[in-house]
């Protein structure tokens, strides 16, 4: 009798807590589903351009735009890399994006320590001030910005045109001026989880400011720098806005400008533009799922402090 209560009691007192640990785990079938929807949402186009690029246009013409059959290949390819002068344009981008992001980063990076680092009168207002130039749309101030750069004197040993427009430092410095308050909030935020005994432990030791800085807070701020840099990468390649306004010469135009030479000028071929839109888009795709595990870790290191 004893020994049958006994188990009774345990089996009674088990199916509760099992009951329990099920109840607990949270499940997250509608979240898995909404995500699944909106992943699937924005590879659509892509899969289609994709496909699309690899058909011949007669085939299009012939079995129309959403069919299925006929032949496949690499042709528009080639003749978009050639056509649309990629490579060359693809050169400009290089050398408008990577001191962009360098400059951006470097700068964002010293005003964020400066503001979260260091207590002094004008800390909120120099990081608001920063950040509210990201609040003003890039159209509104198009006008303002092409007259500046036109009337601003450069020598003509280093511009041909003896000033800041149809030149690629105007594109770099008015996208360094308009990203750097974005990487700015966010390295700040970054930052201010830190520690403050490491700075206070670097100056018992005697460093100084420009030491702190470059062997304290900044090694402890690379997840958030791979995540800005990933993001800031894809910004500024993808940018089309201010190269179409600052720049008149066609040869210096970046990439993401290269596919208007692939439309003709009464009939486009579409299976040509998505094979240039393939190719213009590669290099982000590449640089994200090569810097994605950094990028996730940026990202969730300044949740978790933040």
């Amino acid at each position: 009798m004893t020994a049958t209560t006994s188990t009774r009691t345990t089996s009674a007192t088990a199916v509760p807590r099992t009951a329990a640990r099920t109840r607990r785990k949270p499940r997250h079938t509608g979240t898995y589903v909404l995500l699944t929807v909106l992943a699937v949402m924005w590879l659509i186009p892509l899969l289609w351009s994709v496909y699309t690029s690899l058909r011949p246009k007669a085939e299009t013409d012939r079995l129309g735009t959403f069919s299925i059959g006929g032949t496949y290949n690499l042709a528009n390819y080639a003749q978009a890399w050639t056509q649309g002068g990629i490579a060359k344009y693809f050169l400009n981008s290089v050398i408008i994006t990577i001191p962009t992001v360098v400059l951006t980063l470097f700068l964002a990076s010293l005003m964020a320590f400066a503001v979260s680092r260091f207590s002094w009168r004008f800390n909120t207002t120099l990081l608001i001030a920063f950040t509210a130039g990201n609040l003003l749309p890039p159209q509104v101030l198009a006008a303002p910005v092409f007259e500046l750069f036109k009337l601003i004197q450069i020598p003509y040993s280093i511009s041909d045109s003896g000033s800041l427009l149809n030149q690629l430092v105007g594109v770099i410095a008015i996208n360094t001026a308009f990203q750097v308050g974005f990487c700015t909030f966010v390295l700040s935020n970054y930052m201010r989880a830190l520690p403050m005994e490491l700075n206070e432990a670097a100056r018992v030791d005697g460093a100084g400011v420009w030491r702190q800085y470059t062997s304290v807070v900044m090694p402890l701020t690379r997840p958030a720098l791979a995540a800005l840099g990933t993001l800031e990468v894809i910004f500024i390649y993808n940018d089309y806005f201010w190269p179409l306004i600052l720049i008149q010469s066609g040869d210096r135009l970046p990439v993401t400008t290269a596919i208007n030479n692939l439309q003709g000028q009464f009939l486009s071929n579409y299976n040509l533009l998505a094979a240039g839109a393939v190719i213009i888009v590669l290099p982000t795709l590449i640089i994200y799922l090569a810097l994605q595990r950094q990028f996730v870790a940026g990202l969730t290191l300044g949740a978790n402090k933040g």
